[in-house]
């Protein structure tokens, strides 16, 4: 797994949020459907063929959103939402593999962050980031997309 890390630009996204527990992860998944049927709606769509899923983690639940990158927000659908992401350093990695996996990836991208001095900033969003290439791969259970931590510091 390759670790680096990169600045990215401003982005712009449209679409749904959710809010649960760690138990209820199992729901994502329907998120990007319930997007993907509603796509239409959502004006200004940048070229981009990806969702960006940003996330706030808490200690006993998080908020995810599964979004479409826009060129500008104008009017939103009902329901709903839009906003920037500020220009930003993170960590980046592509997990590859299982669901079951996924929490051993971030995993491994906290912990290399700590041993090159990185401090996760908590008060920004994390990315995940899904390519339309991907789609059929990742409905059969074998996901593959790209993981965004956010960078507060570098303390080495």
């Amino acid at each position: 797994m390759g670790i680096q890390v990169v600045e990215k630009e401003e982005l712009k996204v449209v679409g749904i949020s959710w809010t649960g527990t760690y138990s209820q992860v199992h729901t994502i998944p329907s998120l990007f459907q319930k997007l993907e049927d509603r796509l239409e709606e959502v004006a200004n769509q940048s070229n981009d063929p990806v969702f960006i899923a940003p996330f706030h983690r808490r200690e006993t639940e998080f908020t995810y959103y599964v979004t479409k990158p826009v060129e500008k927000i104008d009017v939103l659908p009902e329901g709903m939402i839009g906003f920037n992401i500020p220009s930003k350093n993170y960590v980046f990695t592509t997990h590859q593999g299982a669901p079951e996996e996924v929490e051993n990836t971030y995993l491994q991208v906290l912990s290399w962050m700590k041993d090159y001095g990185y401090e996760l900033d908590q008060s920004a969003l994390s990315l995940a980031i899904y390519h339309k290439d991907d789609k059929q791969r990742n409905e059969a259970g074998n996901l593959y997309f790209d993981i965004y931590l956010p960078v507060k510091s570098y303390r080495k």
